[in-house]
């Protein structure tokens, strides 16, 4: 049976009753809350826990009796006296938009089997809290953590404050109007801030302070699996800018034959493959670090951001850009190529294939005559589908083996290539790119493709090329 807090199965009829886990926000505006808000939901969804955003800024702009209030008043519901803390009519209207919000999140957690459900707002005050906490407190199987931002790095904030600009607060408003809007905002919630301390500690309360961005982090009284994997994982975030280029391996000998699993070397298809490969990728690396300003003494941060003080005393070091494969042959045969003086190559058993078990080194229509009852057990479910045998894996033991190496690729600074399989690229662009896990198992990722995946602010950019033979060069393949 699976542990109180494992990841479910996702399978109706198969849930049991587990605690949830509701992470609540706290911290001003313009430090970071909804991207760490979006990060965490990516993650914990891709590890099989099935999560829900609660925004308490989209409810106010979406609620009528929040439309009613700023006519009553004649200004719009986001100007800034609405934030006023003084204001205590707008308080309280602030106050109820936030336990509404939460009373949806435990609705939704009680009601439709949620697991993991995000209260996304400033919960900026210690009567705000208490609220939620006495709330909270009436459900039996609900765990609560606060997640508090913090952020005096100057730069960042500037940032995040121009970001902010063009939240849907601020639509058709003159940018400098809004600039002078946002900005008496903020000072109405530091007038009213009161950091997360001695009085949570008193009664218990679990909480992680993130510090400029995971720079520095504050745990109190942490408990349980999943709380502890959520405070891993926010401390080794970072806002470095920089590439991931997914790929698998060239063509090897099984792909060939059809044959499943094994450790065969690449064909010469497969090697004419790897060389364009090591070309192409040196390329864009190059265009990259110029374009990033990472060739000179500047991080290689957000763009807009500029450098801190803490990078300023640090000696130059050339940017360092790793390569990864499994270690099976075939795609440490594709990156044999690339200079080990230039790139930081490591072989790592985490990206080995999909271990097929007792059909390691079979074709699909051999499992279906020799196997047809486990041939159709995977089509029916291939997420959870386990191959027989010894050693034999599902894709969601793929996404266990994998998250170490996702928490490792969040700390990354610089840029990395991964070479890997048909099953492990599947993996890494469904957390990547936030597709469900359900979709991920039927994802189109044709041999001979790189995928170049780019952090944002707003969530991560792919860009697909693919390599033609007849042309040897790579060409980007366009949405459709």
């Amino acid at each position: 049976m699976s542990s109180p807090e494992s990841p479910g199965s996702g399978v109706p009829g198969t849930y049991i009753q587990r605690t949830a886990k509701a992470p609540l926000m706290v911290g001003l505006p313009a430090r970071g809350k909804s991207y760490i808000v979006k990060k965490l939901k990516r993650y914990l969804n891709w590890l099989g826990y099935l999560t829900r955003i609660f925004n308490v800024g989209n409810r106010r702009r979406t609620k009528t009796a929040a439309e009613q209030f700023a006519h009553k008043d004649n200004e719009p519901n986001h100007n800034s006296k609405f934030f006023d803390p003084d204001n205590s009519h707008a308080k309280a209207f602030r106050d109820q938009l936030a336990m509404d919000s939460l009373d949806e999140l435990i609705h939704w957690l009680n009601v439709e089997h949620g697991q993991v459900a995000i209260h996304d707002a400033t919960n900026s005050t210690r009567d705000r809290r208490r609220m939620i906490l006495d709330r909270c407190q009436r459900e039996p199987n609900l765990s609560v953590l606060f997640v508090e931002s913090i952020c005096d790095d100057q730069s960042v904030i500037r940032h995040n404050v121009r970001m902010k600009l063009m939240s849907p607060d601020y639509i058709n408003m003159d940018p400098a109007d809004a600039r002078r809007d946002f900005l008496a905002r903020l000072r109405n919630y530091e007038r009213a801030y009161q950091p997360l301390g001695a009085w949570e500690e008193r009664r218990d309360v679990q909480y992680c302070k993130i510090i400029n961005v995971g720079k520095k982090i504050i745990a109190n009284n942490i408990q349980g699996y999943l709380a502890g994997q959520c405070v891993f994982y926010l401390m080794n975030m970072n806002l470095a800018r920089r590439q991931f280029w997914i790929t698998r391996h060239g063509e090897s000998l099984d792909n060939n034959s059809g044959q499943i699993g094994g450790d065969a070397s690449l064909t010469q298809k497969g090697r004419i493959y790897a060389e364009a490969l090591t070309s192409f990728v040196g390329e864009q690396r190059a265009i990259f670090e110029a374009n990033s300003g990472t060739s000179s003494n500047s991080p290689i941060l957000l763009p807009g951001l500029s450098r801190s003080s803490s990078l300023a005393n640090r000696p130059y070091q050339p940017p360092k850009f790793s390569v990864w494969t499994s270690m099976l042959r075939r795609t440490i045969e594709t990156v044999e190529q690339f200079d080990p003086v230039a790139y930081d190559i490591r072989h790592i058993r985490a990206l080995n294939e999909i271990y097929a078990g007792s059909c390691e080194g079979m074709t699909y229509k051999e499992i279906q005559g020799k196997f047809p009852a486990e041939f159709a057990a995977r089509q029916a479910n291939k997420l959870y589908y386990r191959y027989p045998g010894m050693g034999g894996e599902s894709y969601a033991d793929v996404i266990q083996r994998l998250s170490p190496l996702i928490v490792e690729l969040e700390r990354t600074t610089h840029s990395a290539l991964i070479v890997t399989h048909n099953a492990m690229t599947r993996t890494l662009l469904a957390y990547m790119m936030d597709i469900p896990t359900t979709m991920m198992t039927t994802m189109d990722v044709p041999l001979h493709t790189v995928y170049c995946v780019e952090p944002k602010p707003f969530g991560n950019e792919c860009r697909q090329y693919r390599f033609n033979f007849e042309s040897c060069q790579f060409e980007l393949v366009e949405d459709d």
